[in-house]
Parts: C-alpha cells; structure tokens; sequence
C-alpha cells in the first residue's frame, strides 16, 4: 500500500491540468493579466433579458463639488431601483482642469473624492463592487508622465485598479437562459499624458487590438450552439480614436466581430444628444466614409420576402456605435437591456431629481439607432421559430407598486400621431420588472420604417402617470433616415484623425501658392518680350475706358512688397520645418517638449526613442485653427492690401493721363479717393478679429503648457500680428492720402 506521502504528489500531478483550466477559464492571456469573468445571472422572463448600466464623463472637481454630490445622492438609489448586472463607467472619472479650465493636471484629491463617492453608491445600491468597471479617459490621463506612475492616480484609486484588473483590456460574460452576453471593456487613453488640449484623441496600439480581438474571440471556438451577444464599452468614439503605429483601427476589430453595439462617452452633450452612428464595413479600399459620413446610417435595409427565407446571404459586418451624455452637465445615465440577443436602450438625467420609475422598451426596436442590417431576415424568416417577435415587451422599475402597465401604438400620418393600438400589459416575471402583451404583428407590416411609433404607460399605486419617450420601430426590420445636425455631423461624422493631414497640407499649399504665384507671375511678366506682345493689347484697352490696372499691377503688387512677401514666405517654411513652440507638456517632469505640426518631441520621456513624436493627432487641436482661423486670414487680408495698394496706383496714373489730355475733373478723382479710403478702413478692420482670435490662442498655449511667449514662442506669437502691421504700413505709406 502506498504511504500518504507518495500519494501526495500523484495527486497533484492529477489535479494539475484542472487548476490549469479553471485559472484559464477566470484569467486569460493578453492585455497585461485581462480578467475574463463568466457570470450567471437571472434574466427575465425565463432568462431572456438582461440590463446595464452606462455613466459616463463624471469630472468630478475641486472646483464644482456639486457633480459628486449629485452623483452620491441620485445614483445610488437608481442602481438599487434598476438592479443592473453590470454599472460600466466609460472614462473622464475626475476633471484635472484648472476653474478657468486653461490648464491642466492631476488632482489627489478629485481622485480621492472620486473613491468615496463610488463607494458610497455601491453601498447605497447594494450592488457588489465586482460589477462595476471603470475606464480611464483624457482627463485621468492629463499631465501623468508615465502610465503607472507616482502621478497616476487611476491605478491607485480606481475600482478596476483595487479590484486587481490589471489590463487594458478587460471582459466579462453574463450567462443566462442559454445565452451568452460578452462585455469587453478597454482603456486607449495615452500612456504619457500630455496636457490639455492636445490630449482629445485614444491612442490605440497594435498590441492593444491584438488583446481586444483576443477578448471578443473567446467564445468563437467553443464547442456550442449557444448565441453570443458582442458588445465593447470604451470613452473614446471611433471619430476621436487615432490608427495605430501600422495603420490599424479599433473599428477594423469591431467590425470583424459584428459588435451589437460600442458603448462610448467622451463628447458630452455640448454636440448634441444624437451622437450614434452605424458602421459597416467598406467594399471599396478607397472610400469616402473613411473621412466623413454624412448620416446616422447611410443606405437603407431592404426588404425580404418569405421566398427567400431559404437562401440567405452572409451577414452583413455591421455595429452601431452609441455615444451617451456626461454626468458633468446633463447628469445623464443608460441603461442597456439585451432581449433575446437585441440590443437597446434608454436614457434618463436626474437635472430634475431622483426618478421614481424607469421605463425601458425592449421590444420592437427602435428603428432609427437600433436596427440591423440583418433585421428584416431575422423578423420575417425566423418570425414562426422566434417567439419574441409576437410579444411587445418593456422594463419598467419603480419604487412603489405598479397598478397596470399599457403599451400604446400611434399612426403617424400628416404629421399628427393618432393611437392605434392599447393593450394593457402583463408582469411576466412574478415581483420583477418585466411587462409583455401579445399582438399581431402582421398589422403593422409596413414599407415605410417610421410610421408606427411605440410608447409605454405606466400607472403606480397613487395615480401618477409615467411615459416612455415615443419611438418609431419597423417589424419589416427597415431602418429609418436619420441625419446629424452640423455640429453633430462635425464630431461623430467626420474621421478626424484621417482628416487632420488633408486639410492641414491643402490649407498649406493654398497659402505657398498665394505667395509663390505672384512671385512667379512677376517675374513672367517682367520678360521684355512678353511686355511687347502685350502692349498693343493693353493700349487698346485703355483706349477704350477706365480699365487702367492689368494683372501687372493686380496680381504682383504682393510680390513688389518684399520686406512683407519674404515674411509670408520665412513664416511658412517655418511652420513647415521647425517647432512652433517648446512648453511643459506634461506635469511632474521638468524638462520642455517641442510642439510641431507631427506632434509632440522630447529626448527625456521613457519609450519615445522608437516614437519620434507623440501625440498625434491630438496636436490638430492646435495646429488646424491656428492655419485655418489666423494665419489663412491674414494671409488674405495681407493679399487684399496688396491688391488695394495695386487699384489705388493704377487708378493713381490712368487720373494722371487723364488730366493731361481731357482737363481732368477734380470732383470725380475726390469721389475715388473716398472710395479707397473706406476699402482701407474696412480692411484694417478686418484684421482686429484675426489678431483677436490669435491673441486667445497664445493665451491658453501659454496657460496650458506654461510657455514664454518671448522666449518659447516668439514666432508663433508674434509672427502674425507683425506681418499684418507691416501690411498695413506699407500699404498707408503711400503718401497720398493719409487714413
């Protein structure tokens, strides 16, 4: 018989391929330790439905203590009423902004308050601290010299960091019902912080999207029939998040696995609150929708026929990207609610207080921000084996009891909304939160994805009469036509970070060829042989009337200005080739970084000798408004001198002629004065904005990154307003006419 003492390590090498497995199955390969997580939780009814909840943008502040207290005395109480299973907290925890927001860096003690406040809620809610997740965005990330760092605060006060998840990418899967619901959460805030404002971009690496695809994979092999619903939860949309080192996106990853929805935060409500967009993948390499978009959803799903139910084409690589409102200003929360692998939503702000009921419509969807391209197989061809599709369902949580819920159906037609339909709904779920009522859905068969809306009523046990927001929805799963407005288009339609070298570079060589140009016209024009073949033409035109000034005179007169011309010329190469200023880019760390049109530079910080420049394309936020609102400007306003200068002259001599030959009037050359005298008035008026503008600019550099403006920047600061004086010296030197 063998002793304990051999049996003991045989034991052991049993035993050992299964703790293997169960410690792979809590904690996966990549992203620096990600902790997979697998959760069962109960859904409704018989495990159909599951929620969460989204908060995003906190910026918490010494400055404004009213955000965390509001946070503290409403949100709580909300997670409690809505029981969610997972809180996701998508970045911007704290504000790290000075009060008069100019400059920027981290805050102990926000981080601190941050802590206490997040703690209070989760006490007060009764949720454990394991379903709460909390991401980085720019603002924890402002000034901190390296990630992990002293200045780093989020890993010493965050949930995530005292929860051990480690990772930049982090996943959880909830379970119920058969189904898998996967939640993939990831951090792209900048590993070196730079200070605001060039900090507005997710810096994305080719590792990190190795792990976020490693993370949204893990189930693709598993020996299963069940479904798996996708869905990525991050603080930066796609619009703001720059390509990798080797040109990859994140969007590239998401749509390799047909997310449901991206979950993001970041542009707060100042834009506007229809901030969602729907991304497909593109069938030309060089499209248009890699710079800008112009609707919430281009192109429009087409119907299907019961005939084609036996031939289905691949699904279509899709996700909606779903930007929620900040907590700063709007106080806004989300809830998500996943029914039968549908995804939806509904938001509500507490501005007004604590709410004592929520509604979340969760079936049919709303056909302008939820359908999929893949809907109207999915209603019309799976309509017998999906029993969903015959029940409208809804959450709806409440503090006191509920004494009926009703579902109401409007027409809408000439712009009026008329009720088609009210059916008083029924709690499936015994004490829980889920309503249905059957219905015939072939009644509301329609071509047109916006003429039937859906709205929830809910009475409580005093009377009190609670809605839903009334939402349009299609069963012929057809997506309605939805555009941004202009501001809404400007930040979640365009692809700034493809944008920013176009437009940097057209703006750049429109300003050379309006120095340049001239110069080469010029010096054309000054060839003897080319004056010859034009003068007879010339003495024909003057011949004829005033039609004194040619393109001798027009078009050249900048060039003739040397002094202002070599100016122009040296302020753009220096644009081009050097550093527009050197600051303090980060905090804690006492050597400057130089700020070109590349980014930012530095021998000093750690993992820049393979990153020349860092920041990029955040430095657009500087580089862009300072060609496009100052220095394109001046330069045509310095043109327009020029081309006064050169019709004052010209009419100058042909009044001279005149007056030799025709006895010149004096009343009539008086009247033409005048005439340029206001257009020089004008013109100097026009460059008070442009060295305004220019003067505000300097001003948050010098705040934000505590730059010497005689020192650091005497180019970038001085340059501009000093071509403009000289322009308009020149130009009233004619001594002629004062002004």
């Amino acid at each position: 018989m063998a002793s304990p003492q051999r049996r003991r390590p045989a034991a052991l090498l049993l035993a050992l391929p299964l703790l293997l497995s169960v410690c792979g199955a809590v904690r996966a390969r990549g992203g620096g330790g990600d902790l997979r997580r697998v959760v069962e939780v109960r859904g409704e009814p018989g495990g159909s439905v599951v929620w969460a909840v989204q908060l995003s943008d906190l910026h918490l502040s010494a400055f404004h203590p009213e955000r965390a207290a509001d946070f503290r005395r409403h949100v709580g109480d909300a997670l409690a009423l809505v029981n969610p299973a997972l809180v996701l907290i998508t970045g911007d925890l704290t504000d790290a902004k000075s009060k008069d927001l100019l400059s920027s860096r981290q805050e102990e003690f926000e981080w601190i308050e941050y802590q206490r406040v997040i703690d209070d809620v989760a006490n007060r809610s009764g949720l454990n601290k394991e379903r709460f997740y909390d991401l980085r965005g720019n603002h924890d990330s402002y000034g901190v010299p390296e990630f992990g760092g002293m200045f780093d605060f989020y890993k010493k006060h965050s949930i995530n960091a005292r929860l051990g998840r480690k990772g930049a990418v982090q996943s959880i899967t909830l379970q119920n019902g058969g189904r898998k619901h996967l939640f993939v959460g990831f951090d792209s805030a900048m590993d070196i912080g730079l200070r605001s404002p060039t900090n507005i971009f997710g810096q994305s690496t080719d590792q990190l999207l190795f792990d976020l695809d490693a993370a949204l994979s893990q189930w693709d092999n598993q020996s299963t029939s069940s479904p798996v619903t996708k869905i990525a939860f991050g603080h930066f949309p796609i619009s703001f998040s720059a390509l990798t080192t080797s040109g990859r996106s994140i969007r590239d990853v998401f749509l390799k696995h047909s997310l449901s929805a991206y979950l993001c935060g970041h542009l707060h409500t100042n834009f506007g609150r229809n901030l969602k967009r729907h991304h497909t993948s593109e069938k030309h390499r060089f499209s248009s929708k890699q710079y800008f978009q112009f609707d919430i959803r281009e192109g429009m799903s087409t119907a299907v026929s019961s005939d084609n139910c036996s031939a289905r084409t691949e699904s279509a690589t899709e996700f909606w990207e779903w930007e929620m409102g900040d907590w700063r200003s709007a106080r806004s929360m989300r809830i998500l609610a996943i029914d039968s692998g549908h995804v939806s939503y509904a938001d509500m702000d507490f501005i007004f207080g604590s709410r004592d009921v929520i509604i979340v419509p969760t079936f049919p969807l709303d056909s302008r921000f939820m359908q999929r391209s893949s809907d109207p197989f999915d209603f019309i061809c799976q309509a017998t084996s999906a029993a969903h599709i015959g029940t409208v369902r809804a959450l709806v949580f409440s503090r006191y009891k509920i004494e009926y819920v009703t579902a109401k159906v409007y027409e809408l037609h000439s712009e009026s909304f008329h009720l088609v339909l009210e059916q008083e709904m029924e709690n499936t779920s015994g004490k829980g939160a889920m309503y249905t009522v059957a219905w015939n859905w072939r009644d509301f068969s329609d071509e047109s994805p916006d003429r039937y809306w859906l709205q929830i009523e809910a009475v409580d046990m005093s009377g009190e009469v609670y809605l839903s927001e009334r939402r349009p929805f299609s069963v012929n799963g057809l997506t309605a036509k939805f555009s941004w407005t202009w501001k809404e288009f400007t930040v979640m339609g365009c692809q700034w970070n493809q944008l920013y070298f176009p437009i940097m570079w057209t703006t750049l060589a429109f300003l050379f060829s309006l120095v340049l140009v001239p110069r080469t016209s010029l010096t054309f024009y000054e060839n003897q042989f080319m004056l010859k073949l034009l003068k007879p033409k010339m003495t024909r035109r003057s011949s004829g009337g005033f039609s004194p000034v040619n393109f001798e005179f027009f078009g050249v007169e900048l060039s003739k200005m040397y002094i202002i011309w070599s100016g122009m010329l040296l302020y753009l190469l220096y644009l081009v080739f050097f550093p527009w200023f050197t600051g303090y880019a980060v905090m804690e760390n006492h050597n400057k970084m130089y700020l070109h049109y590349k980014g930012w530079s530095t021998k000093y910080l750690a993992n820049t000798s393979s990153m020349p420049y860092i920041g990029l394309p955040d430095v657009m936020v500087i580089v862009l408004p300072h060609l496009l609102f100052v220095v394109l400007p001046a330069f045509l306003i310095i043109a327009a001198i020029a081309a006064e200068r050169a019709l004052y002259l010209g009419h100058n001599i042909y009044q001279r002629a005149k007056k030799d030959g025709d006895h010149y009037k004096e009343t009539c050359y008086a009247e033409y004065l005048c005439i340029f005298y206001w257009i020089r008035k004008i013109l100097i008026l026009l460059c008070l904005p442009i060295v305004w503008k220019h003067w505000k600019h300097c001003r948050a550099i010098m705040r934000a990154y505590e730059v010497n403006p005689f020192i650091d920047a005497p180019i970038y600061c001085f340059g501009v307003p000093a071509l403009l004086w000289l322009a308009i010296y020149r130009s009233s030197s004619l001594g002629v006419y004062d002004i």
